[in-house]
């Protein structure tokens, strides 16, 4: 469909706020400790704006209209796992991980298991987040090529475009404020699409009688187990994420840092619903739209062309809001576990800073590279199979070093952040389609934790 002018007044509006607060969050940073965690100044709406801007993404929108067009309300399980998430990372990790003053997860499992294990966990998460990534670009490519019929090579190179202008001279002030200003458009639309979309379906019960009640509103319309693995998924992987420990660290205070993560909880699962009321419409009126392309041309042909804009803009930013941040504690990990642990100790703040920086420009071109050769496949798929090899890695490590320290060596610890992940890829790749890898893995990691600390040296943790 053709974009009016209607539709380029909403996109322009919208771009610009997004610019004017990307512009002001940089005027913040002056500092490599800004940059990384906003000098731990930042409240709890900034921090809650920091997490959302990634967990609520293109995965969650984009991503969520494409699985309720496939399967139904078996879809909400991202946005629902999301905000069990963020509860579980509020009431159980974020006191431990804030009072410990360190910046990366790496860095807190180093005090209890000893050097040998950060770069193991770095590598490890980094990759889990990187699959985590390539959902962020997919739908970014998907919005692109639908609204603007640019192919996927072009939508990807203006998308790196986007991101580097996001997050490169914000930080996480970028980031943080910017969720803000998302979060509050995102609303408005989702709630546009979902309201939109009942109407048009004629009310609940017309929406009902469109679609038998298994599997369309089931929440295990997949399988009970394939299911409850991605809503777990989602819970194990916040948990050991360096992006959401990262927004915890830039409290100003630990009450902050917990109330922007039990903000999240609530704010994140309503959101889901607009994107699978559009995907089930879609699903009874066009079921031969590309699952892909199912929000944006919903949005195009039924939304009023000002708010359309609106909508496609805030979905836009949406996308590379999740692919910021996920890109922003990568290049994080690597500057402070690689980089100046094993690199160049020495570092000072404007080297760190610079090398962060390059850090997030040759990530950035890879993963759209990575995505690009990739346009078309499941957005979630990606997103469960990124949360679940990163709880692999660092889940049980990680609880271990908050809550057992003097019970586990540095030995159990380095066996459990590899085999676990080595467990989850395995077994991915050999039972495609039998149980879900995440299980394995977590069970491999813990057999390893307990197993080991039995049979090897232990050590005196730090407290």
């Amino acid at each position: 469909m053709l974009l009016t002018m209607g539709h380029f007044a909403g996109i322009v509006a919208t771009l610009i706020v997004m610019i004017v607060v990307g512009l002001y969050a940089g005027s913040k940073v002056k500092s490599d400790a800004d940059f990384a965690t906003g000098g731990r100044q930042a409240g709890s709406a900034v921090i809650s704006g920091a997490i959302m801007g990634t967990l609520v993404s293109g995965a969650s929108t984009i991503g969520t209209a494409q699985l309720a067009f496939q399967y139904g309300f078996s879809a909400w399980w991202f946005t629902l796992g999301a905000g069990f998430a963020c509860a579980a990372l509020a009431l159980v990790t974020a006191r431990k991980f804030y009072q410990s003053s360190t910046e990366t997860i790496a860095q807190y499992l180093v005090q209890t298991y000893g050097a040998a294990i950060g770069p193991v966990s770095t590598v490890f998460g980094a990759l889990g987040m990187f699959l985590s990534m390539i959902s962020q670009v997919l739908a970014f490519i998907a919005l692109m090529t639908t609204v603007f019929s640019v192919g996927s090579t072009a939508a990807a190179a203006i998308g790196v475009a986007f991101v580097l202008c996001y997050v490169l001279f914000g930080g996480v002030w970028g980031v943080g404020l910017v969720g803000v200003a998302k979060l509050i458009l995102l609303y408005a639309a989702m709630i546009s699409c979902g309201a939109t979309a009942l109407y048009l379906f004629g009310g609940v019960g017309a929406l009902r009688d469109n679609f038998p009640a298994f599997p369309w509103f089931s929440l295990f319309g997949r399988g009970v187990e394939k299911d409850l693995a991605a809503g777990f998924s989602l819970v194990v992987g916040v948990l050991s994420t360096q992006t959401y420990a990262q927004a915890i660290a830039a409290g100003k205070s630990f009450a902050a840092a917990r109330k922007g993560a039990l903000w999240s909880a609530l704010l994140i699962p309503p959101i889901g619903v607009g994107g699978i009321l559009a995907g089930l419409f879609m699903r009874a009126n066009f079921p031969a739209t590309p699952s892909s392309e199912v929000l944006p041309t919903f949005i195009l042909g039924y939304l009023p062309p000002v708010l359309a804009g609106v909508v496609l803009a805030t979905l836009l930013i949406t996308a590379v809001g999740g692919w910021a941040g996920l890109l922003f504690g990568i290049s994080t990990m690597f500057t402070r576990d690689i980089y100046q642990r094993f690199i160049r100790r020495q570092a000072s703040q404007r080297e760190a800073l610079l090398v962060q920086r390059i850090a997030i420009i040759v990530v950035v071109l890879l993963s759209a590279l990575v995505a690009s050769s990739n346009a078309g496949s499941l957005i979630l798929g990606w997103s469960f199979l990124s949360m679940g090899l990163r709880g692999c890695t660092i889940l049980c490590p990680l609880l271990g070093a908050m809550f057992f320290p003097r019970h586990l060596t540095p030995t159990a610890g380095v066996i459990a952040a590899f085999l676990g992940p080595a467990t989850n890829l395995v077994w991915f790749l050999a039972f495609p389609k039998g149980i879900d890898p995440l299980y394995p893995g977590l069970l491999a990691s813990l057999a390893a934790l307990l197993i080991a600390s039995r049979f090897t040296r232990k050590k005196t943790p730090s407290a």
